[in-house]
C-alpha cells in the first residue's frame, strides 16, 4: 500500500476558490490527485508522441505489403 505524502503547493486564488466552492472538504486531495494523474498521463503521451515523431524522421517508409511480410515472418518465430 502506498503511503500518502503531504506536500505544500501554491494555487492561484481563482483555482483555490473554485476548489473550495465545488469540492467538499475531505475530497479535495482526491480531486487534485486525479487531476494531476490525468495531466501527467497527457504529458507522458505528448513526450512519447514527440519521440515517435523524431524516430519517424530517421527511418524509411515501409509499404503495406512489406509490413505484412515482416509481421508474418515474426509470427513464425
Amino acid at each position: 500500500m502506498l503511503v500518502p505524502t503531504k506536500v505544500n503547493i501554491v494555487l492561484d486564488d481563482d483555482v483555490k476558490a473554485d476548489l473550495d466552492r465545488l469540492v467538499e472538504s475531505g475530497m479535495r486531495s482526491r480531486v487534485i490527485n486525479a487531476a494531476l494523474r490525468r495531466e501527467i498521463l497527457t504529458l507522458q503521451r505528448q513526450r512519447a508522441s514527440r519521440r515517435l515523431e523524431a524516430l519517424r524522421k530517421t527511418t524509411t517508409a515501409v509499404s503495406t505489403s512489406e509490413l505484412v511480410k515482416l509481421v508474418r515472418r515474426d509470427r513464425d518465430r
